[in-house]
């Protein structure tokens, strides 16, 4: 059950994060806290010591594109240019907590041994 929950979550966070690019600037710090939640929710249940390294170096990606995402603005036209800015910052958003989470468990395992 926790790894169907998990498996939604990641579904659920990423079509948000692409679909909040919609919501207005004002309402985004709500929206923002969603994808949070969302990740860190998948980052304990969805990512297995397998599968740790490939999901850290997937995140370390999507939270360096995060970072660049001002530059998409420039796409004309410029509602276009911010969705695609705004979308790509909320994918960060939503992995980071999960990227934070499986990095921690990974140190662990590593001290543990």
């Amino acid at each position: 059950m926790a790894s169907k929950m998990g498996q939604w979550a990641f579904v659920v966070g990423i079509l948000l994060a692409i679909l909040i690019g919609f919501v207005p600037s004002d309402l985004q710090g709500m929206a923002t806290l969603v994808l949070v939640v969302l990740g860190i929710v998948v980052g304990l249940l969805n990512i297995t010591e397998k599968e740790t390294t490939p999901f850290l170096v997937a995140g370390i990606a999507l939270l360096a594109t995060g970072n660049a995402a001002d530059k998409l603005t420039v796409i004309p036209p410029a509602a276009l240019g911010n969705f695609l800015a705004d979308s790509v910052k909320n994918i960060a958003a939503f992995v980071a907590p999960a990227a934070v989470l499986v990095a921690v468990k990974a140190i662990w395992a590593l001290a543990k041994d």
